[in-house]
């Protein structure tokens, strides 16, 4: 399995971690992955960041695109991508 779709798994495990638990903590329902997202950062349960919004727009480029040079781009942002979801780990565990 490639990191690319590693990150692609984890985003799409992490944004329905927040579907849920917005659904059963906070009586609210989300559709989309960007819609919980921005949610979240409503309820306060995550930081403010653009990034969770553009981690969104990368997993959705990955899964339509075999261009090489896009794949590069979205790998270099990986690490970025790793803080983050290791930060949301630590709040969804608390």
């Amino acid at each position: 399995m490639s990191e690319i779709q590693r990150f692609e798994f984890t985003l799409d495990i992490s944004w329905k971690m927040l579907k849920a638990l917005l659904e059963e903590e906070k009586g609210v329902v989300c559709a989309s992955p960007k819609e919980c997202f921005r949610e979240a950062y409503r309820q306060s349960i995550i930081n403010y960041t653009e990034d969770w919004i553009e981690f969104v727009d990368m997993r959705n480029e990955t899964v339509h695109t075999y261009n090489e040079d896009d794949a590069e781009r979205i790998y270099k942002q990986l690490p970025n991508a790793l803080s983050h979801f290791k930060e949301l780990l630590k709040i969804v565990t608390k």
